[in-house]
C-alpha cells in the first residue's frame, strides 16, 4: 500500500463512505447528516468537501465552505489510527490555499469546546478561539 497522503475533493460516490467515516472519526457530530445533505453540499460547491486518503483509504475530511464572503471550516476529522501524522495540518493547509484563491482575508473554524484533541490541531495551524463572539444557533427541524 502506498503511504503517500493524497488530498482530493469529494464526489457523489464518496458520500456513503464519508458519512460512515464521520460516525467513526468525528467528535460530537449531531448525527443529522444524510446523503442528500452531503450531495447538496457537493452540488453547490464541488470543491468544498476535502478528503484525505492514504493508499486509497479515507483517513481524513474537512469541509472548506465559501459563501462568497466568508471562509468557514467544518468537520475536520482524522481516523484515530492515523492521527499525529500531519493529516489535519495538510487538510487545513489545502483549505487555506483554496480560500486564498477567492481573496478571503479570514477563515473561521467550528471547533467543539470540549474536543481537546482538535484544539491542538487548530492551535498548531495558527488558529485561536475568539472569546468576544459566540455561536448562536436555532434548530430548524
Amino acid at each position: 500500500m502506498d503511504d503517500e497522503l493524497v488530498i482530493r475533493c469529494g464526489h457523489e460516490e464518496d458520500i456513503a463512505a464519508v458519512l460512515e467515516f464521520w460516525v467513526r472519526a468525528a467528535e460530537g457530530t449531531d448525527r443529522h447528516d444524510d446523503p442528500a445533505k452531503v450531495a447538496a453540499l457537493i452540488e453547490r460547491d464541488p470543491e468544498s468537501l476535502l478528503i484525505a486518503e492514504i493508499g486509497g483509504v479515507l483517513v481524513g475530511t474537512l469541509i472548506a465552505g465559501w459563501d462568497g464572503w466568508r471562509a468557514h471550516l467544518y468537520r475536520l476529522a482524522v481516523d484515530p489510527a492515523f492521527r499525529q501524522r500531519g493529516i489535519a495540518s495538510a487538510l487545513i493547509g489545502t483549505a487555506e490555499k483554496r480560500f486564498t484563491g477567492f481573496a478571503a482575508f479570514r477563515v473561521d473554524a467550528m471547533v467543539l469546546h470540549e474536543n481537546e484533541l482538535a484544539h491542538h490541531a487548530w492551535k498548531a495551524a495558527g488558529y485561536g478561539a475568539q472569546p468576544e463572539w459566540g455561536r448562536w444557533v436555532k434548530a430548524l427541524e
